[in-house]
């Protein structure tokens, strides 16, 4: 009898995208038995603290903290340069000074929110929404600031929002590191044997999506914010790369710094085991 496999991963094009072929079952899934769920990223982390999933898409900020638990595996990441949160403003020339203002960010243990933590501590007043709440609140006043993400990288002028930074600039410019935003991580508590078939069919589905991406644009849309075609293959041509087939060395030393950072303001305990990369 096959291993039932509990995946859970982002409703973000770059995610549909690179699971195309395994949610069609376009690859062998190697004796597996995936059963996937597609839910928001802060709802993929919430669920993996609570113990769901064998295997997930997470924040990498969800990462560090669940690294007792999980392993990252080396396929299926979103990292890279210019792929980076961008906090925007509901009015021009506005910039966060103080706790009456509010900041939106998309879900507490996304990368995103601890970027802003990272960059602007203590500056205003931060709730956590959907992704998708966002860019509507800044239009409606709702709130001062939000950060971006997704297909709203290219979509937010269109709003007219403002822009107060883009935070994966910035973070290249002090790291000298692409920005890693989310990985695919699996439990710890898998034999060894079940983690390496995960990875693989993982890799193999990202080969699949990347040697026919038209055939995975109507799952592309299935689950996405905005539904056109060239939006959708600008998504992916920002957060897929060859990080996204193996994080490498590169990688490793891009989550190393993160945790660093992290650890330093306080986010991570520094008693926590540090993030690994699972080797095959």
């Amino acid at each position: 009898m096959s291993q039932a496999i509990h995946l859970g991963i982002s409703t973000c094009p770059n995610d549909t995208f690179a699971f195309h072929g395994l949610i069609s079952r376009a690859v062998d899934w190697r004796g597996l038995d995936f059963h996937v769920d597609f839910i928001d990223i802060q709802q993929l982390n919430d669920r993996l603290f609570e113990g769901d999933f064998d295997a997930a898409k997470t924040s990498f900020y969800a990462a560090l903290l669940l690294a007792n638990e999980t392993v990252v595996l080396p396929s299926g990441s979103a990292l890279g340069f210019g792929v980076g949160p961008l906090l925007l403003a509901a009015e021009p020339d506005l910039t966060p000074t103080n706790t009456e203002q509010l900041a939106l960010c998309p879900g507490q243990h996304t990368t995103a929110s601890l970027l802003f933590s990272l960059f602007y501590p203590k500056t205003t007043r931060v709730e956590h929404v959907l992704f998708s709440e966002i860019m509507p609140a800044l239009k409606q006043h709702k709130a001062d600031f939000g950060m971006c993400i997704h297909e709203g990288r290219f979509t937010w002028e269109q709003h007219g929002l403002g822009l107060v930074e883009d935070l994966g600039t910035r973070w290249e410019a002090e790291t000298s590191s692409p920005l890693p935003l989310g990985g695919i991580v699996a439990r710890r508590c898998l034999p060894f044997n079940v983690l390496a078939t995960i990875q693989a069919v993982i890799r193999d589905s990202l080969e699949c999506a990347l040697a026919d991406p038209e055939a995975t644009f109507p799952t592309m849309r299935k689950y996405a914010q905005e539904f056109d075609d060239d939006v959708l293959m600008k998504h992916v041509e920002l957060y897929v790369n060859d990080w996204t087939l193996d994080l490498r060395d590169t990688g490793r030393d891009a989550l190393a710094q993160l945790s660093e950072r992290a650890q330093t303001i306080g986010l991570v305990s520094k008693e926590n085991m540090k993030i690994e990369v699972f080797v095959s």
